[in-house]
């Protein structure tokens, strides 16, 4: 029981850290305007007190921005740890069965061609939305052998898959000419245009994707002892795995179809969050939703301060920075903690 009441605890203090990492970051990153504003001049604007400038910087500049990380950064956060539990691999991440590439085709392929009925700025989220999900069909659709489909095909076509359509990114980015920054600079990440009309799209599918991972956590639990195990408890595997693999893909390509290709946020963050709270998927996946958000607030605000002479960083390039170094230390020191082995 003591132990129960430790891990409670323990819980809990994790979520107010997460709440005040997240809430103290979203303020200082509103404050970040071509007028820079102090944290408690930020803090009174949000509140909708202030000058009539400070106001406008907050609420019309930068509140969209923020809220798109925050839809962004938990999406992405969730969607990992889901990914994590259904491979049963702490390696895993929202991009492991090549979403990442095929969402980076279809942004390369609208960024690259056009057409006259439809204006670029909503046929590239449109194609790399598609092009995301019908990879993660294609992906299942090879892996489906006699009517199973077992993870480790899974995992080794979503590797396959990923490869070709990275290879053909690679040649449309050779072939692009002037629009090949485009796709580059989609590739890295951005937050920078992010409006209210962009908003309206991604957060219903990112709230219905989530709604479905998080009411499924109990079955995740169980699929986590083997899917043996999961059906001795009476779980359906392959129907839960793959309603969760679709509502994982659903809320990764909801998240990257405007901001581009954000890497790290779904592999660190549920990584982090499994050794300070543990396993359980009905604490994990709230704490990845709340986690992933603060991750990707602190990096872009990050991003906007780490080097004002040459502006503001994609955002990619900070989570990659601080991510790809941390998950090096935790596989080599923590190993033994994560609940893997």
């Amino acid at each position: 029981m003591d132990s129960v009441a430790k891990r409670k605890r323990r819980t809990t203090a994790v979520f107010a850290a997460l709440f005040a990492i997240l809430f103290i970051f979203m303020i200082l990153d509103l404050a970040q305007a071509f007028i820079p504003l102090t944290f408690e001049e930020a803090f009174w604007a949000l509140l909708g007190q202030g000058t009539e400038t400070h106001q406008i910087i907050i609420w019309k500049m930068n509140f969209p921005r923020v809220v798109m990380a925050i839809l962004v950064g938990a999406g992405l956060g969730i969607a990992g740890a889901v990914m994590q539990a259904v491979f049963r691999n702490p390696m895993a991440s929202p991009y492991i069965l090549g979403l990442s590439s095929g969402a980076s085709l279809g942004a390369a392929v609208g960024l690259t061609f056009t057409v006259a009925w439809m204006p670029q700025m909503l046929l590239v989220p449109l194609l790399a939305f598609a092009s995301c999900m019908a990879t993660l069909f294609l992906v299942y659709y090879i892996s489906n052998v006699g009517g199973r489909v077992p993870t480790e095909t899974l995992l080794l076509a979503g590797i396959a898959v990923g490869a070709l359509l990275s290879a053909l990114v690679s040649l449309l980015t050779y072939l692009a000419g002037e629009q090949m920054q485009g796709i580059v600079y989609w590739t890295m990440g951005n937050l920078t245009n992010a409006d209210w009309e962009n908003i309206m799209i991604v957060a219903p599918l990112i709230f219905a994707g989530s709604l479905i991972m998080v009411s499924s956590s109990r079955d995740l639990n169980a699929m986590m002892l083997g899917d043996a195990h999961a059906l001795d408890l009476g779980v359906e595997v392959k129907k839960v795995r793959l309603q969760l693999l679709i509502a994982s893909a659903l809320v990764t390509a909801a998240a990257v179809s405007f901001v581009g290709v954000i890497g790290f946020v779904g592999l660190v963050v549920p990584h982090i969050l499994r050794i300070l709270i543990g396993p359980d998927n009905r604490a994990l996946l709230p704490a990845s939703i709340l986690g992933g958000a603060a991750f990707l607030m602190m990096c872009d605000y990050i991003s906007r301060v780490i080097a004002p002479s040459i502006g503001i960083l994609p955002i990619g390039i900070i989570t990659a920075l601080i991510g790809a170094p941390y998950f090096i230390y935790l596989l080599r020191r923590r190993r033994s903690e994560v609940g893997w082995d």
